[in-house]
């Protein structure tokens, strides 16, 4: 056993340049693991410099010189940062508010509701599993009422780290795209001179990652407007609370759909029961959620992965498991950037015993 693992050893990093790459691998691993939650505002700011990259981009190809155009970029996005926490925030808060306020008559309902199952249905309905239903059910909103609670008063005690945030992110986001070139030749500076295999897995990886999060962003984007336009016509409550949900569960491939369909459908059902309506938003919402998985994210991520439905699910519970929302939000780059490392390192097979034949 122990000689099977020195020759695997020996094939796979003979290469010192095998050795670099995942040397490099595991010290980035490390020190986001120990140390993210220090350097939070700068890896959020590196994202978003990913993202506004390209309009930079854009601009400089149209003849204006780099710093006119991340001075540009920069205040747009600060706009549009400022309109959705001015804009749409406050709407989404009023909207939680508003469900929080309506979830007694929900439970109320709910409560009547099970508790005529033994009349409609006496052959079927047992009293006493009725009153058992009902009261892990009452524990259950008691226990929800804590936990929203609690986290109001944590959101309260987070109010300060989110001023730090708003004002450091978008320092930091300027001076990565000012400076982009400069810090990339001190970075170059620092890692190891054996860097071939490295540097192959980030050529390879540095478009892909761009694309990704400028696609996830656009999807984010006409999901949440597509499915806001579909609640408002139909008349659903929340609209706006719902569609920003809908929009972040893109997030999380396919879990993430299935999840979020959930209170959709009980807000529907509360409002307008088992009529009409209910259908038609039900039809309507599984449309948005068809086009955007067989028309949407083909479009989008045309070039960004390629890897099994099972190795996606996987690569959201690892890496979420390990940094929550941006494990999440990176699942399948980070899976993409796996399956390139081990493609990556050298595999030289093991001559044949000819003694053996």
């Amino acid at each position: 056993m122990f000689e099977m693992i020195i020759r695997w050893y020996k094939r796979r990093f003979s290469d010192p340049h095998a050795v670099s790459l995942v040397a490099t691998l595991i010290i980035g691993f490390i020190i986001i693991y120990f140390f993210g939650h220090l350097i939070a505002p700068l890896l959020i700011a590196i994202v978003l410099a990913y993202l506004l990259e390209w309009p930079v981009a854009r601009l400089r190809k149209c003849g204006l010189p780099r710093l006119p155009s991340v001075l540009i970029i920069v205040a747009l996005f600060i706009g549009l940062m400022l309109l959705a926490l001015f804009g749409l925030v406050p709407t989404v808060w009023r909207q939680v508010a508003n469900l929080l306020n309506d979830m007694p008559n929900m439970y109320n309902t709910t409560q009547a509701y099970i508790t005529s199952l033994p009349q409609r249905y006496p052959d079927l309905a047992n009293l006493q599993v009725i009153d058992l239903i009902v009261e892990n059910t009452q524990t259950k909103v008691l226990g929800m009422g804590e936990t929203v609670l609690r986290g109001s008063m944590t959101s309260l005690m987070s109010i300060a780290t989110l001023g730090v945030y708003l004002v450091l992110v978008p320092l930091l986001i300027f001076f990565l795209l000012k400076d982009k070139n400069t810090m990339l030749s001190a970075l170059s500076g620092i890692l190891p001179k054996n860097r071939r295999l490295a540097t192959k897995v980030w050529d390879e990886m540095h478009s892909q990652i761009s694309n990704y999060i400028r696609g996830k962003v656009v999807e984010i984007v006409i999901v949440g407007v597509a499915t806001y336009l579909v609640f408002l016509i139909c008349g659903l409550r929340y609209p706006v609370l719902l569609a920003v949900a809908v929009g972040l569960s893109v997030l999380i491939p396919y879990v993430g759909a299935v999840a979020v369909t959930v209170p959709v459908a009980l807000v529907a059902l509360f409002q307008w029961g088992l009529t009409p309506d209910f259908y038609w938003l039900i039809i309507a919402y599984g449309v948005v959620q068809m086009l955007d998985g067989n028309v949407l994210v083909p479009v989008l991520f045309s070039e960004a992965v390629n890897l099994h439905p099972v190795a996606i699910i996987v690569a959201v519970l690892v890496f979420g498991g390990l940094w929550g929302f941006w494990g999440v939000f990176f699942a399948i780059p980070l899976a993409t950037l796996v399956k390139a490392v081990l493609h990556a390192l050298p595999s030289v097979d093991e001559p044949q015993d000819s003694s053996a034949a």
